[in-house]
């Protein structure tokens, strides 16, 4: 009986997490059907199946973590000529697959069942319902059977609306009566796995390897936020949302392109400081399964408005669960708004393999002296410059956070090339 082991599905991926299953033992599958939904440092991948046959054997349970090789599940692989198939690992959305959704057939009580038919399916719950990952995730977490939910879409996807529809129509259970106890709350423990584990060993790895040299600027960005106002009334963005973390990113590129520094990286094996071609800009998100740095590849070829939209897509994506490994690769240097929780400023980890990241501290009113001394009311931010001191001298550092600052100060029409 053959066994399918868990592939690398990233660069370099040595373990996953099993978030659900979309099998269980006896189940008929065919090559590419979804066997696993699994998590990885950079996102829920869905693991589609080697082999066509019956699940004899659900080798880890959800929740686990495995290592890249190891044995998860174990398929009969079937005798007939119809079922016989290739078997090479072919990843989901990257390889053939069969158009038919809901192909997989059930095996019960000695006998298979009959395939489902291309007419509008019957919803039971003996089916294994089809939902995206995020949605499984959402499910899971409230307690929902996803098998006992009628989709409200044709195509028998459930969707988060059909999930809550559920929760809001299921009464929530009575919590049970306990004593009050001043002054005393119940320890909580929860597993480091997933983007929590990944995200710890990175910041290790970096705080300890590159020598992190950090500095501040506070700026004037008056100017900067009426920008914004004129875009966001602009037709050209009328379809994304300007933010003020967009007018930064776009700062960073124009102010890498006079320091280039901030965005090589380190290559000790072949003792070379490697300049990239373009900017890799990693914008930070925070999601409900942490913090996600999705990439905008060749950032510094973008257009004010192409910018905007790469960012919102990205962060959006991210915040839906639905980013794929190679969105989060390519990075060279990144940002990070920590002002969004209303804190002035912070000190940032490098990610590793980058030499440069900015963080952005909360843009808030505050008097400042203007040029001839007087004490007015101007929007301000702090912003936070960390940089690998093996490759950026405090020189190229300082250079570029002023750069930076100055563009935000007066963005005038260079922001819009």
């Amino acid at each position: 009986m053959p066994e399918f082991c868990l592939p690398d599905v990233g660069e370099g991926l040595t373990e996953a997490d099993i978030v659900t299953w979309r099998v269980s033992e006896g189940d008929e599958v065919r090559v590419n059907d979804v066997l696993v939904d699994i998590e990885t440092a950079k996102s829920i991948v869905e693991l589609p199946s080697p082999f066509a046959g019956t699940v004899g054997a659900l080798l880890v349970a959800e929740g686990d973590t495995v290592r890249v090789g190891a044995p998860i599940v174990r398929i009969e692989t079937a005798d007939t000529a119809e079922e016989a198939a290739p078997r090479t690992a072919v990843l989901v959305g990257y390889g053939p697959r069969d158009e038919k959704v809901g192909g997989r057939r059930r095996r019960r009580a000695g006998r298979v069942a009959e395939p489902v038919p291309s007419a509008e399916p019957e919803y039971t719950a003996s089916v294994v319902a089809l939902a995206k990952p995020p949605v499984r995730k959402f499910a899971k977490d409230h307690g929902v059977d996803l098998r006992a939910i009628t989709p409200a879409d044709p195509s028998g996807i459930v969707t988060r609306a059909d999930v809550e529809n559920e929760l809001r129509r299921t009464p929530a259970p009575a919590p049970a009566e306990r004593p009050a106890v001043v002054g005393v709350t119940e320890e909580r423990r929860v597993p480091i796995a997933g983007v929590r584990k990944r995200t710890a060993e990175a910041m290790v790895e970096s705080a300890f390897t590159a020598p992190h040299v950090t500095e501040w600027i506070t700026v004037d960005v008056s100017a900067t936020m009426e920008l914004l106002d004129r875009l966001r009334a602009d037709r050209a963005f009328a379809d994304v949302k300007v933010t003020a973390t967009v007018l930064v990113a776009k700062a960073v590129c124009l102010a890498l392109r006079r320091t280039p520094d901030l965005h090589a990286r380190w290559d000790g094996e072949a003792g070379e400081i490697v300049f990239p071609a373009h900017v890799g800009l990693g914008v930070a998100a925070a999601t409900d399964r942490g913090l996600l740095v999705p990439v905008v590849p060749q950032a510094d070829a973008l257009p004010l408005p192409e910018l905007a939209r790469e960012i919102a897509a990205l962060v959006r994506t991210a915040r839906e669960g639905s980013l794929q490994p190679e969105q989060m690769t390519g990075g060279t240097f990144t940002i990070t708004n920590v002002g969004v929780f209303g804190v002035d400023a912070g000190t940032p980890i490098l990610n590793p393999g980058q030499s440069g990241i900015l963080a952005v501290g909360s843009v808030e009113r505050r008097p400042w002296v203007d040029e001839e001394d007087r004490i007015v009311p101007r929007w301000v931010t702090t912003l936070a410059c960390s940089f690998d001191h093996r490759v950026v001298d405090g020189e190229q550092g300082s250079r570029f956070l002023a750069d930076v600052a100055s563009l935000l100060r007066d963005p005038s029409r260079a922001m819009m090339f």
